[in-house]
């Protein structure tokens, strides 16, 4: 008995000691174990200035030599395998370009040595650089890759499109560019392929259409072109199309209406033309249509309204109209709707009135008149757009006691009367625009209720008084346009810390400028031209380094320019016109860095992206600048060209003494005017510099010598003028020079001559010869500029 009892446990005891002799390793192999701490080794180890990340990258304190690579953070590993590999790498956001300086691909070279991944997820870090096809090859396990929103340029390696495994594929919001490669096609499990916010450039390939399993195709914001190819047609899982943002052309394919499981069509912004299809009536899937910014035409086709699925209609700035007779029931029920610009006419429809769960409305550059109705402001629209119609009447108090009004645009229209006390109970309102009207009175206390608001533009208006409503410290305000009303009293300053933009212009702020404006410290826009400041230019605006355009013109400032000014390194717009100022230009007046430097083309095409305000409530066309005299006139500069071209306007004003040659240096002048003032001396040679100007206005000064030769060389130069001066010697022929054309520009220089003027030169100028041109039979005088001998 004892023995078979001792027999029973010895066998229990072999039992679990057998058992535990094949429970599988519960550590991640060693050599990728070694690959993910090599990877740590090699990320950057230097903050970026201004950074508070200590440490830099706590996320991966878990990764040491002694612990299980599969606990540690953002790697997963098979657990169903005894090896236990690496099969999920989630390193999304782990470098941020706001900590760190940004870093090539090279650093991810030690991962690629993990042959077992299945998910790589690199989205939203500071990579740069061109993707390295190295590497690619060893994943070839890949379902999931995703490179998006990082700063990668170049094409895109082909061994990506090797990836036969891939079923996830996101490369978005990079720079690369090329046209887009056919091997796309070989990429036959894709459910998701998405190349939006590049730089990529040809035809749609016709191989799209082998991915037949895809649920998701996103090229927008790209710079495609043609037509959209029929191998579409073969995509019948395809549940997103979005090819908004190109260059896309021809019309929308009659066979649109075959992609029945289509959720979202998104066309915009494209130079599509043609009617819209009546075959996307037949999409009863349809959730959000995008066809806005083309050149569709025709009348906008009730039917759509009958797409029971229908939740977001965007049709506006093309040319299609609309019926103002059509009287309908939709039967849809939309959430967002956009008609802007589809030449509606009369009182805004009743029918909108059924649509109880529209939270945006665009109706903005039509031709609708009368008032807001009452029903509209019981509808609790989130985001309403009227701007650009024709609209009369009181602003209604009621649209103010909305929870959810968000974004109010009543822009250029006839509404009158004073502003409703109770406009500050609009808590949730981000964003106010309501200039270019005909409201009167001054502005309600309310305002500073109002801590959530961002944009407030009140322009253009017959507003007035002496007191601005003070916001809050902790106001959220950013943008504020008051130009051109009646308001008066000192200038205010008091709209919150983080403003960016302070647009008063055309008022009757008096005295000088105030200190306070040194505590906004996010402050990039000054804009007080056309109002009565009076002093000096103040030595504190030195201190705000963040300012990029000062409009300070016809007011009454006196003394001279200071120095400082030149030390700023974010200025690119100056304008201190039709002042008082006496002095020399600053002798420094190079050391504008900002305006040293000309816009590349990825800052030219972010710059157009830009344009449009995004929320989650609206997108918004922003067209408010800066008025300035540009080339040649009184114009608002806008948007889309401040802070990427200089302008630099000193004009009439009593500036004496020379023009400084470090004036040369600012190669991102756009616009140069230092006319009206008492100038003297030769103009620089240094100024032929100016790579990229196309306005020069040096007229009305007392400047001798010679039009330096180097003008030649101002190959975007479209305005010269010199006259009133006491210019001498012969106008530069070559380059751009020879279309200045206009007498009038060089008149009262008694001593030049040139074609441009039909007046000839004489052989005897000393340093000129006669040589023939291939310009038809047309003879030139090439002379020395400052020594330099054609």
């Amino acid at each position: 008995m004892v023995r078979t009892r001792f027999l029973f446990i010895l066998f229990i005891i072999i039992f679990i000691f057998s058992c535990f002799s094949f429970i599988p390793s519960f550590s991640c192999p060693d050599d990728q174990k070694q690959a993910l701490l090599q990877f740590k080794s090699v990320l950057p180890r230097r903050v970026k200035a201004g950074s508070f990340s200590n440490p830099l990258f706590p996320i991966l304190e878990s990764w040491n030599s002694t612990s299980d690579c599969c606990h540690w953070a953002r790697v997963t590993c098979n657990s169903s395998t005894p090896a236990r590999p690496i099969i999920h790498l989630n390193f999304s956001a782990l470098v941020s370009s706001s900590s760190v300086e940004s870093i090539t691909s090279a650093v991810l070279a030690p991962i690629f040595g993990i042959t077992s991944l299945v998910v790589l997820d690199l989205s939203s870090n500071s990579l740069r650089g061109e993707i390295s096809g190295d590497g690619y090859a060893n994943v070839s396990r890949l379902v999931h890759l995703d490179l998006s929103f990082n700063s990668f340029n170049g094409s895109v390696p082909g061994e990506i499109f090797q990836l036969m495994n891939l079923e996830y594929l996101d490369l978005s919001g990079n720079f690369l560019e090329g046209e887009l490669n056919a091997k796309v096609g070989n990429l036959v499990h894709l459910k998701l392929l998405s190349l939006k916010r590049n730089f990529f450039s040809g035809v749609i390939p016709e191989g799209i259409g082998n991915l037949t399993q895809l649920e998701s195709l996103q090229l927008s914001a790209n710079k495609i072109s043609g037509g959209i190819p029929s191998s579409i047609l073969l995509l019948k899982e395809l549940q997103v199309l979005d090819l908004s943002n190109n260059s896309l052309s021809s019309e929308i394919p009659a066979w649109t209406g075959e992609l029945r499981n289509i959720v979202t069509l998104a066309l915009s912004n494209n130079v599509l033309t043609g009617r819209i299809p009546n075959s996307i009536r037949k999409l009863d899937r349809l959730e959000y249509l995008e066809l806005d910014y083309n050149l569709l035409s025709g009348e906008i086709p009730t039917w759509l309204f009958s797409i029971e699925s229908l939740k977001e209609l965007y049709l506006g700035e093309n040319k299609v109209t609309w019926n103002n007779s059509v009287s309908f029931n939709p039967t849809c029920s939309l959430s967002r709707l956009s008609l802007r610009s589809c030449s509606m006419a009369g009182s805004i429809p009743t029918w909108l009135s059924n649509q109880k769960n529209l939270s945006f409305l665009d109706l903005s550059n039509n031709n609708l008149t009368g008032s807001i109705p009452e029903w509209l402001t019981d509808m609790g629209i989130g985001s309403i757009h009227l701007a650009d119609n024709q609209l009369t009447g009181s602003l209604p108090s009621k649209l103010f006691q909305s929870p959810n009004l968000t974004i109010l645009d009543l822009g250029s229209n006839n509404l009158t009367g004073k502003l409703p006390r109770n406009i500050g109970n609009a808590s949730g309102l981000l964003v106010l625009l309501m200039g270019r009207n005909k409201f009167s009175g001054s502005l309600p206390n309310s305002f500073s209720m109002m801590l959530r608001l961002l944009m407030l533009d009140l322009s253009f208006n017959n507003l007035s008084g002496r007191r601005i409503p003070k916001f809050s410290q902790d106001a959220d305000l950013v943008y504020i346009d008051l130009t051109s009303n009646g308001f008066s009293g000192p200038v205010p300053v008091s709209f919150g810390k983080k403003l960016v933009v302070l647009a008063l212009g055309q008022n009757g702020f008096s005295g000088k400028l105030p200190y306070k404006l040194t505590t906004l410290r996010f402050l990039e826009h000054i804009d007080l031209h056309d109002n009565v400041i009076t002093g000096q230019i103040p030595a504190f605006l030195g201190q705000i380094t963040s300012l990029r355009a000062l409009n300070l013109r016809n007011n009454f400032l006196e003394g001279s320019i200071p120095d400082y000014l030149s030390n700023n390194t974010s200025l690119r717009i100056v304008d201190l016109s039709f002042n008082r100022l006496t002095g020399f230009i600053p002798p420094n007046i190079g050391g504008l860095t900002a305006m040293t430097t000309t816009p590349n083309s990825y800052a030219l095409y972010s710059a157009v992206k830009s344009m449009y305000f995004r929320s989650n409530d609206a997108v918004m066309y922003l067209n408010n600048g800066m008025l300035m005299v540009w080339k040649g006139s009184m114009q608002i500069v806008p948007s889309s060209a401040m802070y990427l071209y200089s302008i630099l306007d000193m004009s009439s004003n009593r500036l004496s003494g020379e023009i400084p040659a470090s004036m040369g240096d600012l190669k991102g002048l756009k616009i140069l005017n230092i006319s009206h003032n008492e100038l003297s001396g030769n103009i620089p040679v240094s100024l032929g510099g100016l790579e990229i100007l196309e306005s020069m206005d040096l007229s009305y000064n007392k400047l001798s010598g010679d039009i330096p030769q180097t003008f030649e060389d101002l190959q975007e130069l479209s305005k010269l003028d010199v006259r009133n001066n006491n210019l001498t010697g012969p106008i530069p022929y070559g380059g751009q020079m020879h279309t200045m054309n206009y007498p009038d520009a060089f008149a009262g220089n008694n001593g030049l001559c040139g074609s441009q003027i039909q007046v000839p030169c004489p052989m005897g100028l000393p340093g000129c010869r006669r040589t023939v041109h291939r310009l038809g039979v047309r003879q030139k005088l090439t002379c020395g500029s400052h020594g330099k001998v054609q």
